[in-house]
This record gives C-alpha cells, structure tokens and sequence, in this order.
C-alpha cells in the first residue's frame, strides 16, 4: 500500500502549480512579454509633451510612459482648463488590435480599438451610447510629424459615419 507523506504531496502539488509556467517557457515562444513588433508601433506617443490647439492656444500637457513591462503605455493627461484624465494603450495580441481604455475626472470613458494604419497613423475608434438615445462613434487619430511633434485628432459621428465633427485638434510638442 502506497503511503503518501504530507513532503511527498507538497512535492507533487508543487510540480502542478509549476506546469503551466514551464509550459510557457517552451522552445519558440517569446521570453519577454511584449516584444512582438506590433507592441511598439504607439512608442513615437511616449514622452513629455505641451499640447496646442491648431490656433497656437495651450491645450494641456500630456505624459506617456511604457509601464508593465513596456506591454501598456500610460497617458496622464492635464488640460490647460484644469481637467485631467487617464488612458491605458496596449496592443491585444489575440484580437490583433490596439485597445485603449480612457477615463477622466468627471467619471467619463471612453474605449476605442484599432491600430497603425499604412500611413503610420494610430487610428483607434469606438461607439459609445449617447444619453438622448442612439450612439456616437469616435476616431482618434495620432499622426506622428516628427521625433518631436504628434497631432493628435478626434472626430466624433452620430449618423454611421456618414459626417464627422472635430472634437479635439491637437498639436503635441515634446517638452525638451
């Protein structure tokens, strides 16, 4: 008759929880999280950045920071008019796409999905419900100008698509 000591079942419940960790480690997967290309094509936003309308007015200061291991970027956002909000970007591998989660400081959100266009350009996009009923979609688009310079640009559509109104132009300049 088999008999199994409390060593010998602390023994084979630690092979268990190991399973799964070496099972990740196997040949011909990555061992940094996050270093597929795809992961890096927001990095041109990372940066201390002063933000302006399209007339040259301040709009805010931006901070983008690669957190998590360089696998989600942090936007910690300040508006000129004292508002202030927070993102989280990350390249979703399994849905092969760009998610961001947006909230601010009057318990807003906002979720947007999509990626880097051929031009070089995040587009993210999502429809949100608007409180008279029916639903707005939005589109973000960061255009990457220079090492230096980022516009960023946000439209929103209440009718499919079929017109779009600029909710925000921004101009954004890293602070040196």
């Amino acid at each position: 008759m088999l008999r199994l000591t409390l060593r010998h079942i602390l023994v084979v419940v630690a092979a268990l929880a190991a399973a799964p960790a070496l099972a990740a480690q196997s040949p011909g997967t990555p061992q940094t999280p996050c270093s597929a290309a795809e992961h890096r094509h927001f990095d041109f936003w990372i940066g201390e950045w002063d933000v302006a309308t399209p007339d040259g007015k301040p709009a805010g200061k931006n901070h983008i920071t690669a957190i998590l291991n360089g696998c989600v970027l942090l936007e910690e956002w300040t508006g000129a008019g004292g508002g202030s909000g927070k993102s989280f970007n990350l390249f979703v591998a399994r849905q092969g796409q760009w998610h961001q989660t947006w909230v601010d400081g009057n318990g807003g959100i906002l979720e947007l999905d999509g990626g880097l266009n051929t031009s070089g350009e995040m587009v993210l996009s999502g429809e949100q419900p608007l409180r008279q009923g029916g639903t707005a979609r939005n589109r973000i688009t960061w255009t990457p100008r220079s090492a230096n310079e980022v516009r960023q640009h946000w439209e929103v559509s209440t009718d499919g698509g079929a017109t779009w109104r600029t909710v925000f132009d921004g101009t954004y300049r890293r602070v040196k």
